[in-house]
């Protein structure tokens, strides 16, 4: 073996690396899901089932609306993989034609893709992208994105309706007067 070939650990240990570093940056389970829930939609109404002589098919007048339910089912996952800033729209729409799939395809292929459709689109409506977490060398720049972002000390406001002064507060609550919207009786 040569020292300018990278062992095949080391290559493997990259790619594996890399590939952590594209799942995180997307939400990737709830894509696989809505992916995965697309294929038995697809399937059912179209499968036969052959018992000895006896050939049970699952056909259903509905077996087109099955076809593109569990086609566009497919493209949202992969949407969620490759554009993550059309996640909610992508599982919203996920989750209506799970819904959807319910009636027109075999009770969402028997409650699988329904289910699968519904917890896929959830997790891709529910996933967040993550703030840098800072690098102990230097604290300034970002080494790597960790859990959701959550803004914690908004920007104050700068002037004009709003600044929490009372005067355009109609219902009395204001965090300077330190009332919650309740009546004092007495």
């Amino acid at each position: 073996m040569s020292a300018e070939r990278p062992q095949l650990n080391e290559t493997l240990g990259r790619k594996r690396h890399a590939f952590r570093e594209w799942r995180g940056q997307r939400p990737f389970w709830g894509g696989l899901l809505t992916l995965l829930a697309g294929v038995p939609i697809m399937y059912i109404p179209y499968a036969n089932l052959t018992i000895g002589s006896l050939t049970v098919r699952m056909a259903t007048t509905a077996g087109a609306g099955s076809l593109i339910i569990g086609v566009l089912l497919v493209v949202l996952g992969l949407t969620m993989w490759f554009q993550p800033v059309s996640r909610v729209f992508a599982g919203v729409a996920a989750i209506l034609l799970a819904l959807v799939s319910l009636v027109v395809s075999n009770f969402g292929a028997f409650l699988v893709g329904f289910l699968l459709g519904l917890i896929g689109g959830a997790l891709g409506v529910s996933w967040a992208p993550g703030k840098p977490a800072q690098s102990a060398d230097e604290p300034g720049e970002p080494d790597r994105i960790v859990g959701p972002v959550i803004a914690t000390n908004p920007a104050p406001a700068a002037g004009g309706p709003g600044l929490g002064n009372g005067l355009d507060n109609l219902s009395g609550t204001s965090p300077t007067n330190g009332r919650n919207g309740r009546h004092r009786a007495g």
